[in-house]
């Protein structure tokens, strides 16, 4: 690829702020910014040195300097402007979870795909290096049949009834906002669960504070997972394949290092390799590689679809409903 495509930015929290200096950093222009108030584009867009603001998201869309934009709002709020993106041909790279449902993926995915369009999900650990070496070894057989992966998402986080974390309308609770990670590993290894197990505990608000999942996949592999919103975890994960074992340190959802282990705990890899900044950069990397023709690899559309349909099965044992469902 010799030229990038230009970026817009939709929304001006903590992680649109993130990825814009991931991608300034290996030299991706960023056009344009978008959010729901001039003030606040204009501020973001004079932080960044970005040429373009824009007080709503239907000017972001409509922008002709834009070709692909980054939807940064709160996962509720993704399906509208990721819609309006598309409408307006524009390549969208939606943050995880998805969306709340499995309905609100399809119909992204599908209006992406009538519109000729890349769509795809910001689940930015799949990309990391670490991650990539993980497939290799597991492609190679080091650690022999994988049968297994343990992961948690557990963090302490904000107990205001009104933050977003607790907040119903805003999609609240450690299942999508923090689950959505040791979810997609599992379905990263193994592809769709035939099974699924969940027990969960809700908060005074009535989203989830703590989760725990079950699932199994064909062959008898199985992914043992935790989330929880109160109480910060380990952080860490293991694959466990018949000849050995792959043990990443915390945070293992972010750039990290991990240790390939035999059957008798004899150290076959260290890997401590990280790329600069965050590591955000690779997942816009990717949405220009697909729209520069390459085939979707590490996380085609129709799985972040099916992953929103593992979670509402998830949500589905456990109670979880939000409003204006």
């Amino acid at each position: 690829m010799t030229e990038h495509l230009r970026w817009g930015i939709l929304a001006t929290g903590g992680i649109a702020a993130t990825f814009t200096k991931d991608l300034q950093l290996i030299g991706v222009p960023v056009t344009a910014v978008g959010s729901r108030t001039e003030a606040s584009a204009r501020a973001f867009a004079d932080q960044f040195g970005i040429p373009n603001a824009h007080g709503s998201y239907a000017e972001l869309a409509a922008d002709p300097e834009v070709d692909a934009i980054y939807i940064a709002t709160p996962h509720p709020m993704h399906v509208a402007p990721a819609l309006q993106a598309l409408d307006a041909g524009k390549h969208v790279l939606v943050e995880k979870p998805f969306t709340m449902s499995e309905a609100e993926a399809r119909a992204i995915v599908d209006r992406g795909a009538e519109k000729g369009l890349v769509v795809l999900e910001a689940m930015w650990t799949r990309w990391l290096p670490h991650m990539r070496r993980i497939r290799e070894i597991i492609a190679a057989g080091t650690i022999g049949e994988v049968r297994a992966l343990i992961a948690d998402h557990d963090q302490k986080t904000n107990p205001d009834p009104a933050g977003r974390m607790q907040a119903p309308e805003l999609g609240g609770g450690a299942l999508l906002d923090l689950g959505i990670y040791p979810v997609s590993f599992a379905w990263d290894l193994f592809g769709a669960p035939d099974r699924v197990l969940a027990l969960s505990d809700p908060t005074a608000t009535g989203v989830d504070q703590q989760t725990s999942i079950i699932l199994g996949f064909p062959g008898g592999r199985q992914a043992v997972l935790h989330t929880m919103l109160d109480g910060r975890g380990p952080g860490t994960a293991v694959v466990i394949g018949t000849e050995g074992r792959i043990e990443i340190e915390r945070v293992w959802y972010m750039q990290t290092s991990f240790t390939v282990y035999d059957p008798k705990d004899a150290v076959l890899e260290r890997f401590d390799e990280r790329a600069e900044g965050r590591g955000m950069q690779f997942q816009a990397l990717e949405l220009e590689r697909i729209a520069a023709g390459g085939a979707p690899e590490l996380l085609p559309p129709e799985e972040s679809v099916g992953i929103m349909g593992t979670l509402d099965e998830v949500r589905r044992q456990i109670g979880l409903t939000y409003p204006g469902e």
